[in-house]
C-alpha cells in the first residue's frame, strides 16, 4: 500500500468485504433501496440508482436481488427505511476514520460503532471533527498494461475527469463527483476495463503508521467493515508496503 495510492485503501478495504458475501449483499441492498426511494426505479433518469446498480452488478449481485431491491424502494414490496448517516471518528495513531452508513435505527448504529472504536483504540467524534480532512471525488483505477497512457488521458480527460496518474502498476483517474458516471461510461464505452470504480473520500493529508499500529487500525478498520449498517470506512492511513506485507501475513 504505497502512500501515493488513493486507491490503496479502497481495494485493501474491497477485498475483506468480499469474503463476507452475504453481508456485501445486504449493504448493497440497502444503497438500492435507498436510491429508488429518493429517486424513483429507473436508473435511466435515477443516477444514484444506476451508480448502485452497477456497483452491484460488479459485485455479481444476482439480477433477482437487484430487483427486489429496486421494488422495496418503490414501495413494491415492503421494505425498511434506511437513513443515511455519516460518523467520524480517530484510530490509533490519531488517524482519521469516516464511515457512511444505511441504517434503520441511528441509535442502535451509533452506540456500536462507538464501541468498535473504543474496543480498538479509537474514539467516535462529533460530527466535522475530521470530514474537513476528505474531499469527495470519482475514482478509477485502470490496470497499466491495459491501455497506453495517452489514450487513457485523452477518455479521461474529454469525459470531465481532473486527473489522471500513475501509482502502484495502476492509473489513477480522479474526478468530481457530479462527472463520475460520465468518466464510468466512457471508459466502459472505450473497453477501459477498471479494477476500482468508486465514489469515495480521498484525504488531503495522510498519517505514516509503524507496524504496531497499522495493525491495531487494520483491526479497526476491519471490524467497522463487518457492521451491516456500514457501507463505506475511509481513513487517512498511510501503510509502507513492507509493513503492510507483514502486518497481513500475521493474520
Amino acid at each position: 500500500m504505497a502512500g501515493h495510492s488513493h486507491s490503496a485503501n479502497i481495494a485493501h478495504r474491497k477485498g475483506r468485504v468480499d469474503k463476507a458475501r452475504g453481508a456485501l449483499f445486504g449493504k448493497l441492498s440497502r444503497a438500492i433501496i435507498v436510491a429508488a426511494r429518493s429517486g424513483g426505479g429507473d436508473p435511466a433518469s435515477n443516477l444514484a440508482l444506476r451508480y448502485a446498480i452497477d456497483k452491484a452488478k460488479k459485485s455479481s449481485m444476482p439480477k433477482d436481488n437487484i430487483e427486489r431491491a429496486i421494488k422495496k424502494g418503490t414501495g413494491d414490496l415492503d421494505g425498511e427505511e434506511y437513513v443515511e448517516l455519516t460518523y467520524e471518528g480517530y484510530g490509533p495513531g490519531g488517524v482519521a476514520v469516516m464511515c457512511d452508513a444505511l441504517t434503520d435505527n441511528r441509535n442502535r448504529t451509533a452506540g456500536e460503532l462507538r464501541k468498535t472504536f473504543e474496543v480498538h483504540g479509537g474514539n467516535l467524534g462529533a460530527a466535522g471533527c475530521v470530514a474537513w480532512m476528505f474531499e469527495r471525488k470519482g475514482l478509477f483505477t485502470v490496470p497499466s498494461g491495459s491501455t497506453s497512457e495517452e489514450t487513457l488521458f485523452e477518455i479521461a480527460l474529454e469525459a470531465g475527469a481532473e486527473d489522471v496518474q500513475f501509482a502502484d502498476d495502476v492509473y489513477e483517474i480522479t474526478c468530481p463527483p457530479e462527472e463520475y458516471q460520465t468518466v464510468s461510461d466512457a471508459l466502459e464505452e472505450a473497453g477501459v476495463a477498471t479494477d476500482v470504480s468508486e465514489l469515495t473520500r480521498i484525504p488531503a493529508n495522510k498519517v505514516e503508521v509503524d507496524a504496531e499500529t497499522a495493525h491495531k487500525l487494520l483491526k479497526l478498520l476491519d471490524a467497522l467493515d463487518e457492521n451491516e449498517d456500514v457501507q463505506s470506512v475511509t481513513a487517512n492511513y498511510d501503510i509502507p508496503d513492507e509493513i503492510l506485507e507483514a502486518v497481513m501475513a500475521e493474520e
